[in-house]
């Protein structure tokens, strides 16, 4: 019960709930034990002694009751239900809570289908117990609880006799717990590696069609799938297994009833009514024993299902901040790395070696290099995405420490170069990062970024919704939003990463003229293969394996005749050939 224990913070609150579905419970137990004691009066008197004027008044108690009973077993669910859903509805919102605030380092292991799988499946698993199977578990102790008092009213012997079998029946049912839970944990981690393999799949179907691997994904599939299927069999084996024994040790109670019963019948220590209802009363404790197994798979499912949701609450969490952040104000956009090293987790060498340098209030710096010299590190960092492993990383002259992380990207713009973009309308997207912009500031920025055009063409204009991931839209057409996203944010710092890779080279010319101007009092950093979108820079950096190699203006850079040089040469030539072929 450990799990639930430490999932109790989530429906403790809610325990008004399954206190009223447990006192319908005890209504709805206690009448369903009284069905044999009406029987046993039935016969004894009514049929047996010959008091046939009893049946009515009998046949209408039964009735009366049968009534409160419906009513309370409609208590009982429903405030059951509401229990688990209550309760869920915390966890759930707990659950979405956490995976905003986890590091990134948590994502870079983390797989899409599985998180889905552990907010949907899991928690609907552990929800069902919550609203069914807490309810049959305590409906398991006092019918088989009612019962035994009844049983013992009429008579001691029998029933000791007829429980003998009940401690056989108790061992297989805690074998089989200790069999079907491990299975159940491995069940929801299949199926965790089968919805990744789903979400995967039709997030990259364009992919898999231009290379036409339909055949290979569909062979991929199957091996998740038989995986799935063979973890299933195997539980499938153990109840197979379990359940026929303890229906079979169930049995023996009956026989044992029937033939112990049937003696003390004829020596008249027992009566026929009391036989009739000592029958049905056993079973009112074998069916449940015998249930306790299909109540002991809904408990090792909602374990194993707490156990993966409890591997989300345990994660921790990153720090906004220090106790004591700084207060909020606009920061100027002063950048200083003083040594600053950084070594993502799980990694042999350094992403970052001791890097230093310092970007001014409103300065332009360009970051150039091959794929994984460091560029996008440098971003990573001043994001605080990742901490640094060594070093001093400053902005306005303090350490980025100080700073709440939420108050310093609300001062940070950004444009990545894989545009994610919203399943909402244009309007809401570019509204993103400052929910209060205006319709003006909206369009304003959209016209900088050269994204008004295009998006007044659409159906719906600025009111247009958008397919999933921005479905609908050119790429280029995206990053254009993106680039409008981040000026209506009206940052101190704006970073774009490649932010014109996917739009042609007019386009550019368009964009990174209106970008100059909303770059002025701002400090920017540029990471880009062209040449062209950081000749204007400032200051060049060059980097290479995780370091600065050279540094400079684009004047500068060119006359040292290195990297940027042999880089500017390449695709001056290729655009050359490309204005000759024209």
């Amino acid at each position: 019960m450990e799990t639930f224990k430490r999932l109790a913070k989530f429906y403790l609150p809610d325990k008004k709930y399954f206190i009223w579905s447990l006192i319908a419970l005890v209504f709805v137990t206690g009448i369903t034990v009284i069905y044999p004691v009406f029987l046993q009066v039935a016969i004894d008197v009514g049929i047996t002694g010959g008091q046939y004027e009893i049946i009515p008044y009998l046949a209408i108690g039964l009735i009366a009751i049968m009534t409160i009973k419906g009513i309370a077993t409609y208590v009982n669910q429903y405030f059951g239900d509401l229990f688990g859903v209550r309760s869920v509805y915390r966890l759930r919102k707990d659950l979405y809570k956490k995976l905003q605030f986890l590091p990134f380092r948590y994502y870079d292991n983390a797989k899409t289908g599985d998180l889905m799988s552990r907010l949907t499946a899991d928690v609907e698993a552990f929800r069902f117990f919550l609203s069914f199977g807490f309810a049959q578990l305590v409906n398991f102790v006092l019918l088989v609880g009612f019962a035994m008092i009844v049983m013992f009213y009429y008579s001691v012997p029998l029933t000791l006799v007829t429980m003998v079998t009940l401690p056989f029946l108790a061992v297989a049912v805690y074998k089989f717990d200790k069999r079907v839970h491990p299975g159940f944990r491995k069940v929801r981690r299949s199926l965790a590696r089968l919805n990744t393999k789903v979400q995967e799949n039709v997030s990259g179907m364009h992919t898999v069609k231009a290379l036409s691997q339909e055949t290979t994904e569909k062979n991929r599939f199957g091996d998740t799938n038989d995986d799935y299927r063979t973890k299933n069999i195997a539980i499938s084996n153990v109840w197979s297994t379990y359940f026929p024994l303890m229906e079979f040790i169930g049995n023996i109670s009956a026989v044992l009833l029937l033939g112990f019963g049937g003696y003390l019948a004829v020596q008249n220590q027992l009566t026929a009514g009391e036989l009739t209802a000592f029958f049905s009363l056993v079973w009112f404790i074998i069916g449940p024993i015998m249930n306790l197994g299909f109540v002991i798979n809904q408990f090792s499912q909602s374990k194993a299902s707490g156990e993966r949701l409890l591997e989300i609450l345990d994660e921790e969490e990153r720090h906004n901040g220090p106790e004591k952040s700084l207060p909020y104000a606009k920061l100027q956009g002063e950048v200083s790395f003083n040594n600053v090293s950084l070594r993502y987790q799980n990694k042999a060498k350094n992403a970052l070696s001791n890097l230093t340098f310092a970007a001014p209030k409103g300065s332009t710096i360009g970051l150039v290099g091959a794929t994984g010299s460091g560029k996008s590190s440098i971003i990573q960092l001043l994001m605080r995405f990742y901490e640094k492993t060594a070093g001093e990383l400053l902005i306005d002259g303090k350490p980025i420490e100080d700073y709440d992380v939420k108050e310093l990207r609300q001062n940070v713009g950004i444009v990545l170069q894989q545009t994610f973009l919203f399943s909402s309308s244009i309007r809401d997207n570019l509204a993103y990062g400052n929910p209060e912009a205006s319709m003006e500031e909206i369009i304003a920025a959209a016209k900088r970024a050269d994204a008004h055009e295009f998006i007044e063409q659409l159906p719906e204009g600025y009111d247009t919704i958008l397919g999933e991931r921005g479905l609908g839209l050119s790429g280029g057409q995206k990053q254009r939003i993106a680039i409008a996203r981040a000026m209506i944010m009206n940052p101190s710092i704006l970073i774009l990463d490649d932010s014109t890779s996917a739009v042609d080279m007019q386009t550019e010319v368009k964009i990174q003229k209106a970008m100059r101007e909303i770059m002025q009092g701002r400090t920017t950093f540029i990471i880009a293969h062209r040449i062209s979108s950081v000749k204007h820079c400032d200051q060049i950096f060059v980097l290479d394996e995780g370091e600065i190699t050279e540094r400079g203006t684009h004047e500068e850079l060119l006359q040292e005749k290195g990297i940027y040089r042999r880089i500017y040469d390449i695709q001056n030539q290729d655009q050359q050939y490309v204005l000759q072929q024209a």
